[in-house]
């Protein structure tokens, strides 16, 4: 299955502590909450994690496209369930986090999940809520299944497919609960879906897109909406045989060869941006 979800991760850390920092929502007023993962978050491995803010995530981008406020509070490795409880399985958020103390966008001490409820409850004029998340899930599976494509571990993965996809969906519908029923938000909620690699990569992209297929389909019966980052990497990167590295889609590391990270390059983030806003505004 050839390593299954190299078409995300996180900053690759390890560990746990975070001193000090307290759940910040001040009662200015804000109108867009972004949550997840790296993606969100703008990580790049060229830049320094000391400084959240030499990160640049598509948030930033919608942010400033619709004129709104923003307050992103996702983390690089955040998986669902950690996402939920910091006790949960993780892909990195915590080392990032709690082991090498690097900052995020928005400080708080607590699981994500918790800073939103906090958040959105004191913040009642917040009119957009976007995630990302899934994607480290599906990477916490391949570690366990040891990382690699051997026959063997590519089985594993199949295996462990059903039960990470269901966790994934109750752990959608917690966060949705929490979001619609306990914090009261009744305005919009946006689910960007993950873009493969290379989408003629056939085995890789079918599992993205058993991922996306659960996030749209919960995000829906939750009343949200979905934006189709999977889609506009697809069809950005049709001239350049669907590899979305030589379509200039992912950060380049090495031009000879030309390698390229797994996360969004300024133009691969800038049009996830407008997939989100084209979502929200679909004429």
């Amino acid at each position: 299955m050839k390593r299954l979800l190299i078409g995300f991760m996180v900053a690759a850390v390890a560990a746990i502590g975070f001193g000090g920092a307290t759940a910040s929502a001040s009662n200015n007023p804000t109108s867009y909450l972004a949550l997840g993962d790296s993606v969100a978050f703008g990580y790049s491995p060229l830049l320094n994690p000391t400084d959240a803010d030499n990160f640049i995530g598509y948030p930033d981008e919608v942010a400033a496209a619709l004129k709104e406020n923003l307050t992103n509070a996702s983390c690089p490795g955040e998986t669902s369930s950690h996402f939920i409880d910091l006790s949960g399985s993780d892909n990195g958020c915590g080392a990032w986090r709690f082991y090498y103390t690097f900052p995020l966008h928005a400080a708080y001490s607590t699981a994500q999940l918790a800073f939103a409820d906090s958040f959105i409850r004191s913040h009642p004029k917040t009119l957009v809520v976007s995630i990302d998340i899934g994607a480290n899930d599906l990477l916490v599976l391949e570690h366990l299944c040891g990382g690699s494509s051997t026959l063997p571990e590519i089985q594993c993965i199949r295996a462990g497919l059903p039960s990470m996809l269901a966790t994934l969906s109750a752990n959608l519908d917690t966060i949705y609960g929490h979001i619609r029923n306990l914090d009261g938000y009744h305005h919009k909620l946006v689910a960007l879906t993950y873009y493969s690699l290379n989408y003629t990569d056939s085995i890789t992209t079918g599992v993205i897109s058993q991922v996306n297929q659960v996030v749209a389909a919960r995000t829906l019966a939750w009343g949200g909406i979905v934006a189709d980052g999977f889609g506009a990497f697809a069809a950005a990167s049709a001239a350049y045989g669907g590899d979305t590295c030589a379509a200039g889609l992912r950060i380049v590391v090495s031009t000879s060869p030309l390698t390229c990270d797994i996360h969004p390059s300024p133009a691969g983030r800038d049009l996830l941006a407008q997939a989100i806003v084209k979502a929200l505004r679909p004429d």
